[in-house]
Protein backbone atom coordinates (compact mmCIF):
# COMPACT_ATOMS: atom_id res chain seq x y z
CA UNK A 1 0.00 0.00 0.00
CA UNK A 2 1.18 2.99 -1.21
CA UNK A 3 1.66 6.64 1.49
CA UNK A 4 -1.04 8.68 1.24
CA UNK A 5 0.10 11.85 -0.75
CA UNK A 6 -0.84 14.47 2.44
CA UNK A 7 -1.12 18.42 2.65
CA UNK A 8 1.53 20.13 3.96
CA UNK A 9 -0.05 23.44 5.58
CA UNK A 10 2.18 25.84 7.15
CA UNK A 11 1.65 27.39 10.74
CA UNK A 12 -0.69 30.63 11.16
CA UNK A 13 -3.16 28.54 7.93
CA UNK A 14 -7.14 28.95 8.52
CA UNK A 15 -8.85 25.71 7.26
CA UNK A 16 -12.35 26.23 7.81
CA UNK A 17 -13.95 22.54 9.01
CA UNK A 18 -16.31 22.56 5.85
CA UNK A 19 -13.25 22.94 2.93
CA UNK A 20 -11.37 19.67 1.62
CA UNK A 21 -8.00 19.87 1.53
CA UNK A 22 -7.07 16.55 -0.41
CA UNK A 23 -3.51 15.07 -1.62
CA UNK A 24 -0.57 16.83 -2.84
CA UNK A 25 -1.62 20.63 -1.26
CA UNK A 26 0.64 22.97 -0.12
CA UNK A 27 -0.47 26.14 1.82
CA UNK A 28 2.24 28.93 2.90
CA UNK A 29 2.01 30.83 6.06
CA UNK A 30 -0.80 33.05 6.98
CA UNK A 31 -2.85 31.87 4.37
CA UNK A 32 -6.55 31.17 4.52
CA UNK A 33 -9.01 28.10 3.13
CA UNK A 34 -13.00 29.71 3.56
CA UNK A 35 -15.87 27.66 3.66
CA UNK A 36 -16.63 24.90 1.68
CA UNK A 37 -13.39 24.98 -0.93
CA UNK A 38 -12.20 22.36 -2.46
CA UNK A 39 -8.22 21.86 -2.79
CA UNK A 40 -8.02 18.71 -4.68
CA UNK A 41 -3.94 17.70 -5.54
CA UNK A 42 -4.64 14.18 -6.16
CA UNK A 43 -3.22 14.22 -9.99
CA UNK A 44 -0.56 16.99 -9.32
CA UNK A 45 -0.01 19.41 -7.22
CA UNK A 46 -1.62 22.83 -5.54
CA UNK A 47 0.52 25.10 -3.73
CA UNK A 48 -0.88 28.66 -2.50
CA UNK A 49 1.44 30.72 -0.96
CA UNK A 50 1.54 33.42 1.92
CA UNK A 51 -0.97 35.40 3.00
CA UNK A 52 -3.55 34.21 0.25
CA UNK A 53 -7.31 33.37 0.74
CA UNK A 54 -9.26 30.80 -1.04
CA UNK A 55 -12.87 32.35 -0.66
CA UNK A 56 -15.87 29.94 -0.04
CA UNK A 57 -17.23 27.63 -2.40
CA UNK A 58 -14.01 27.95 -4.65
CA UNK A 59 -12.29 24.67 -6.59
CA UNK A 60 -8.92 24.17 -7.35
CA UNK A 61 -7.82 21.48 -9.30
CA UNK A 62 -5.05 20.32 -11.62
CA UNK A 63 -4.52 17.86 -14.96
CA UNK A 64 -1.82 15.28 -15.28
CA UNK A 65 0.98 17.59 -16.63
CA UNK A 66 0.27 20.65 -14.38
CA UNK A 67 -0.26 21.99 -11.39
CA UNK A 68 -1.94 25.02 -9.91
CA UNK A 69 -0.54 27.35 -8.53
CA UNK A 70 -1.44 30.73 -6.17
CA UNK A 71 1.55 33.02 -5.54
CA UNK A 72 1.40 35.63 -1.96
CA UNK A 73 -1.28 38.13 -1.29
CA UNK A 74 -3.73 36.61 -3.77
CA UNK A 75 -7.42 37.16 -3.03
CA UNK A 76 -9.54 34.31 -4.99
CA UNK A 77 -13.45 35.25 -4.14
CA UNK A 78 -16.41 33.34 -3.89
CA UNK A 79 -16.98 30.55 -5.84
CA UNK A 80 -13.60 30.59 -8.64
CA UNK A 81 -12.43 27.72 -10.19
CA UNK A 82 -8.89 27.67 -10.23
CA UNK A 83 -8.02 24.44 -13.03
CA UNK A 84 -4.68 23.76 -13.48
CA UNK A 85 -2.95 27.73 -13.78
CA UNK A 86 -1.03 30.18 -12.06
CA UNK A 87 -1.91 33.00 -10.46
CA UNK A 88 0.95 35.77 -9.35
CA UNK A 89 1.52 37.93 -6.92
CA UNK A 90 -0.92 40.28 -5.24
CA UNK A 91 -4.00 39.31 -7.39
CA UNK A 92 -7.56 39.73 -6.95
CA UNK A 93 -9.57 36.96 -8.70
CA UNK A 94 -13.52 38.33 -8.78
CA UNK A 95 -16.05 35.89 -7.38
CA UNK A 96 -17.56 33.47 -9.75
CA UNK A 97 -14.24 33.95 -12.25
CA UNK A 98 -13.07 30.63 -14.13
CA UNK A 99 -9.68 29.96 -14.94
CA UNK A 100 -8.28 27.08 -17.10
CA UNK A 101 -5.42 25.39 -17.67
CA UNK A 102 -2.04 27.12 -18.84
CA UNK A 103 -3.31 30.28 -17.97
CA UNK A 104 -1.17 32.78 -16.26
CA UNK A 105 -2.70 35.64 -14.40
CA UNK A 106 0.48 38.52 -13.71
CA UNK A 107 1.23 39.62 -11.04
CA UNK A 108 -0.44 43.13 -9.45
CA UNK A 109 -3.82 42.09 -11.68
CA UNK A 110 -7.50 42.21 -10.99
CA UNK A 111 -9.83 39.88 -12.73
CA UNK A 112 -13.15 41.19 -12.41
CA UNK A 113 -16.18 38.65 -10.75
CA UNK A 114 -17.87 35.96 -13.19
CA UNK A 115 -14.78 37.01 -15.73
CA UNK A 116 -13.35 33.56 -17.96
CA UNK A 117 -9.18 34.05 -18.81
CA UNK A 118 -9.53 30.59 -21.43
CA UNK A 119 -6.97 27.68 -21.55
CA UNK A 120 -3.13 29.11 -22.26
CA UNK A 121 -4.56 33.14 -22.04
CA UNK A 122 -1.64 35.11 -20.21
CA UNK A 123 -3.28 38.41 -18.33
CA UNK A 124 -0.31 40.92 -18.28
CA UNK A 125 0.72 42.77 -14.67
CA UNK A 126 -0.97 45.61 -13.28
CA UNK A 127 -4.23 45.52 -15.38
CA UNK A 128 -7.94 45.14 -14.93
CA UNK A 129 -9.12 42.08 -17.20
CA UNK A 130 -13.27 41.35 -17.10
CA UNK A 131 -15.51 39.66 -19.28
CA UNK A 132 -15.93 36.36 -20.77
CA UNK A 133 -13.64 35.48 -22.13
CA UNK A 134 -11.65 38.17 -20.22
CA UNK A 135 -10.54 41.09 -22.07
CA UNK A 136 -7.60 43.57 -21.08
CA UNK A 137 -9.69 47.02 -19.81
CA UNK A 138 -7.08 49.41 -18.33
CA UNK A 139 -4.36 49.58 -16.51
CA UNK A 140 -4.49 49.62 -12.54
CA UNK A 141 -3.96 52.63 -10.88
CA UNK A 142 -1.08 52.93 -8.27
CA UNK A 143 -4.16 52.91 -5.28
CA UNK A 144 -5.74 49.88 -6.94
CA UNK A 145 -2.74 48.16 -6.80
CA UNK A 146 -2.31 48.91 -2.94
CA UNK A 147 -5.60 47.62 -2.43
CA UNK A 148 -4.80 44.49 -3.81
CA UNK A 149 -2.27 43.65 -1.17
CA UNK A 150 -4.73 45.37 1.21
CA UNK A 151 -7.55 42.77 0.70
CA UNK A 152 -5.38 39.91 1.56
CA UNK A 153 -3.82 41.15 4.76
CA UNK A 154 -7.45 41.82 5.83
CA UNK A 155 -8.23 38.39 4.89
CA UNK A 156 -5.30 37.02 6.88
CA UNK A 157 -6.13 39.28 9.87
CA UNK A 158 -9.61 37.76 9.62
CA UNK A 159 -8.24 33.97 9.75
CA UNK A 160 -6.47 35.09 12.65
CA UNK A 161 -9.62 35.63 14.45
CA UNK A 162 -11.05 32.52 13.19
CA UNK A 163 -7.95 30.71 14.49
CA UNK A 164 -7.97 32.25 18.28
CA UNK A 165 -11.71 31.01 18.46
CA UNK A 166 -12.95 34.79 18.43
CA UNK A 167 -15.98 33.76 15.81
CA UNK A 168 -18.49 31.20 17.41
CA UNK A 169 -20.19 28.59 15.22
CA UNK A 170 -24.16 27.15 15.42
CA UNK A 171 -23.99 23.40 15.71
CA UNK A 172 -27.13 21.64 14.32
Amino acid sequence: MKTPLLPKIAPGVYVDPSAQVIGRVKIGRHSSIWPGAILRGDIHRIEVGRFSNIQDLCVLHVDFRRACRVGDYVTVGHQVCLHACTVCDDVLIGMGSIVLDRAVIGTQTLLGAGSLVTQGQRLKPCSLYYGRPARWVRALTSGEIKDLRRSALYYAEEAARYLQGEYGRTRR
